[in-house]
């Protein structure tokens, strides 16, 4: 999976040296004790003799679950085209980039040969591990590498780049393996320990706590992430994240950073999605997912007060597929999506991973808002070029919204397929404000269609203080909210 917001932590790793630095050591995690007079719970206790601190004990986790933390050593072969610095790919001080290109050496014209870093970790005894899709992503040859400094050459059994998810085999017997446990149970500012091998540093254990759940990346639309501050390097990717009960709850996959190193956030993908893949993949060799068929977006303050919702939740159905199963059971767009199967929709986010857990051939059960009141409806579930649009000339009409627009022809129609729509020839006022530019298609106005400017009128004139345009650019369609205070 390419993600153009966030580092992958898998790289090509030589470890020159260390730079001068010191470290004291402590065994404060292990033993849970710590010099009697300074520690936390020690001034705690003596100002509240009733209160008491335990620290968690991840040493116990690391002696029984380490051994089923496995190195990835991945050897491919890459196209370059032209030679190029370690920073060459773009702005330095863009935090949007792969990791593999912040640590580009030097080469030549041609193909050249590209070692990668990476983690995984054994879920069955006969050699079954688990890691990230861009660990193995282009790899000729994978050798696994065990704490007991055994090596095998491993396989894939598949890759789900769209949840970054890879199955390896190694033909090994009786190996060590971890626990797996249920992210739904994890909760923000639990503990949470990270295995795995940053820069190379065989079975390293870092720790910190979970900081949010259910966090949407760019370009990953079916995984929620756990986000923590878990240190987590390049190398890292792949390795479990484990809870205090020793059960592994995510795999550490990404991190946010502006150097290329970590910087306190890290990503890691829940532990029920990864399984889903696991089991479709050794069962049929590939994912099924369901689907819906439709685009959608978050609900703004402003968008749930055009709309008339109570609260911003929700998501909101920017565009339909014509061919797929919501726009059969009439699902349109500008409606909002408030529950599936009678859990919450909370966030634009919250949608395609559940729905991708569906079956195909399923029927799910939506509540929907609509003109101002809430619906249910059911839908079957699914098996999971831009366009420029002509200009022409035409009597513009500006407004309250601050556009000039005219009807499409039939062949603009056609072309973006839109039955209606209005085409933005100028933007100003509180459409420009709101970012409707020239070339933007109008398609409806808090949900209702528009073909002709007296419709647009006629609904903007309905509207005092804010509105919603359902704008279509370069084939893409959203919702933008539009103050007309």
């Amino acid at each position: 999976m390419t993600t153009n917001v966030l580092k992958r932590s898998a790289i090509a790793v030589a470890v020159v040296g260390l730079l001068g630095a010191s470290y004291a050591h402590s065994e404060l995690f292990r033993s849970g004790q710590a010099n009697a007079a300074t520690t936390p719970a020690a001034l705690t206790a003596a100002a509240n003799p009733a209160a008491t601190i335990t620290l968690p004990n991840f040493g116990t986790i690391v002696d029984r679950y380490g051994p089923a933390v496995v190195n990835i050593s991945v050897t491919g072969m890459t196209k370059v085209a032209d030679a190029q610095s370690p920073f060459d790919d773009g702005d330095p001080s863009d935090p949007f980039q792969q990791f593999f290109r912040q640590f580009r050496r030097q080469v030549p014209q041609g193909a050249q040969p590209t070692h990668g870093l990476g983690s995984g970790f054994i879920v069955s005894p006969d050699g079954i591990i688990m890691t990230n899709a861009h660990v193995v992503d282009g790899a000729n040859e994978m050798i696994v590498k065990l704490t007991d400094k055994r090596e095998y050459k491993a396989k894939v059994l598949g890759v789900d780049k769209a949840t970054d998810i890879a199955i390896l085999k190694i033909d090994a017997k009786n190996l060590p393996v971890v626990a797996l446990g249920d992210d739904k149970a994890a909760h923000v500012g639990d503990w949470v320990l990270a295995i795995g091998e940053p820069f190379g540093f065989e079975n390293t254990a870092t720790a910190g706590i979970i900081s949010a759940k259910s966090r949407s990346l760019p370009d990953d639309g079916y995984v929620s992430f756990l986000q923590t501050d878990v240190a987590v390097n390049p190398g890292n990717s792949g390795g479990p994240l484990f809870n205090l009960n020793g059960q592994v709850i995510g795999i550490n996959s990404q991190i946010y950073s502006r150097t290329g190193g970590y910087q306190g956030v890290s990503f890691a993908i829940p532990i029920n999605v990864a399984v889903k893949v696991k089991d479709d993949i050794l069962a049929h060799g590939k994912v099924t997912r369901g689907r819906l068929g439709v685009g959608i977006q978050d609900v703004t303050q402003s968008l749930a007060k055009s709309f008339k919702l109570p609260s911003p939740n929700g998501a909101l159905v920017s565009s339909v597929d014509p061919e797929g199963t919501a726009a059969k059971a009439g699902l349109e767009p500008g409606d909002v999506i408030l529950k599936l199967n009678g859990e919450d929709i909370k966030s634009s986010s919250d949608l395609p991973p559940r729905v991708a857990d569906l079956k195909p051939g399923d029927t799910a059960k939506l509540e929907i808002w609509r003109d101002g009141k809430s619906r249910e409806m059911s839908v079957g579930i699914g098996e999971n070029a831009d366009r420029k649009l002509a200009s022409a000339a035409g009597n513009p009409e500006h407004g309250r919204l601050g556009v000039a627009v005219r009807p499409l022809t039939a062949e603009e129609r056609a072309e973006n397929h839109i039955k209606g729509g209005l085409l933005v020839e100028q933007a100003g006022g509180p459409a420009a404000k709101a970012g409707i530019e020239p070339g933007d298609v109008i398609i409806s106005v808090n949900g209702r269609s528009v073909s002709t400017v007296s419709e647009l009128q006629s609904l903007v004139a309905k509207n005092d203080e804010s509105i919603a345009l359902l704008v279509q650019r370069n084939n893409q369609r959203i919702f933008v909210p539009v103050d007309m205070g």
